[in-house]
């Protein structure tokens, strides 16, 4: 027996796992840049969708794959780098393999979170179309350590340092155990030719490195957190610290589940219908006046100053994402803001939150609303961010 590449078998088991309990007329995507890792994903799924269930160690059937490749068309040349994925694809058996071109009409906020946003629309629709039962990211190791490191530096709390989880609906990362290294062996081991993010590279250019921080800078912070923070943090700490970041992040991810199911009971509790504000004497017209219809959470504020702090502030956050506020751009000074209209209230006017969402107290109930037009800002839509990252 040919002996396998050990970064090339350890590809495979990844997928495997991901892989075991479907039937054969399952549909599982692959969603494929060119880069190392998902074209590695790529050539992993490809080889493990025609033999699973064919040992002991792989229970099932065999499974249909295929790929889809999202263009930003954010870089010059984008459309070549998109189809040549796709070729690369096609020619190790995916099928059906499709490129699909970002819709930024609902671009909002930071341009990392519009391009994700813009990414996962476009894979959630082809997902549509061909009732796919899972969809694999090339997420690894490393990038789980610079999503912690980046959450970290935001001050986000647990949910984001406990980072990207392996399964969200139909999204499996397969590869989150794996090193950035690893994936890059498998594509020199199957003489697959990835291709390089221009984003991703560090300026070589003294006058390109990053400007002081009330400019813009120059290189988007996750590769300036992979070329720069995580190898100094491995030169001063010793190696290991991208493991072991991925170990705090699993550690967190149970903690951070749990808080926001009881975050969530503690919304539902809050809730106030119509009946619940009859019964306590206050009209539909005892509140903020409404603008154009749009999505709105009225929350009882004597439950809410009851909960405790923590609990309080998750549950704050999980309806200002209700009302439409994007996840990546609602921060903990929103919620600060929204926690001081329910322990710390004196008359303050409306709280702004992202999205064009907005939060004002009356009559004993807190008032979320979302923008008006229910566009992300209350705008007519959005523009392509200037970078892909994640």
């Amino acid at each position: 027996m040919a002996r396998v590449e050990p970064a090339v078998a350890a590809a495979r088991n990844a997928v495997r796992r991901v892989l075991t309990g479907l039937g054969p007329d399952d549909l599982v995507l692959v969603a494929c840049s060119g880069g190392a890792d998902s074209l590695a994903l790529a050539a992993s799924l490809a080889y493990e969708a025609r033999r699973v269930g064919r040992s002991v160690r792989s229970r099932g059937h065999a499974v249909r794959a295929g790929a889809v490749v999202v263009d930003h068309n954010l870089q010059a040349g984008s459309a070549v780098v998109a189809e040549r994925a796709a070729e690369q694809c096609r020619a190790l058996g995916l099928d059906p393999v499709v490129v699909r071109a970002a819709d930024w009409s609902r671009a909002a906020g930071g341009p990392e979170g519009a391009a994700r946003d813009a990414r996962y629309a476009a894979l959630d629709a082809f997902a549509t179309e061909t009732g796919a039962a899972r969809i694999l990211l090339g997420h690894t190791l490393d990038d789980q350590a610079e999503q912690v490191l980046l959450g970290l530096a935001r001050g986000a709390g647990a949910r984001s340092l406990a980072g990207m989880p392996r399964v969200r609906g139909i999204y499996h990362r397969p590869f989150l155990g794996l090193r950035r290294a690893q994936t890059e062996a498998v594509c020199a081991a199957l003489d697959l030719e990835f291709w390089i993010d221009p984003t991703n590279l560090l300026p070589t250019d003294p006058a390109d490195r990053p400007q002081p921080s009330h400019e813009a800078p120059s290189t988007p912070l996750r590769s300036q957190v992979r070329g720069r923070v995580l190898p100094v943090l491995e030169s001063t700490l010793g190696p290991g610290i991208v493991e072991a970041l991925g170990r705090s992040a699993d550690q967190l991810r149970d903690d951070a589940d749990l808080l926001d199911a009881l975050a969530a009971e503690l919304v539902e509790r809050a809730r106030e219908t119509p009946a619940d504000r009859a019964g306590r004497g206050l009209g539909a017209t005892d509140g903020p006046t409404a603008g154009a219809a749009g999505a709105e959470h009225v929350l009882d504020v004597t439950v809410l100053e009851q909960a405790h702090p923590a609990l309080r502030r998750r549950a704050l956050r999980l309806a200002a994402l209700a009302v439409g506020c994007p996840p990546t751009a609602t921060n903990a000074r929103h919620v600060d803001a929204l926690d001081a209209l329910v322990v710390s209230w004196s008359g303050q006017g409306d709280v702004h939150l992202p999205g064009g969402a907005r939060a004002r107290r009356a009559c004993g109930s807190l008032f979320l609303r979302a923008a008006p037009t229910g566009t992300p800002g209350g705008g007519s839509g959005g523009t392509p961010p200037t970078t892909t990252q994640e």
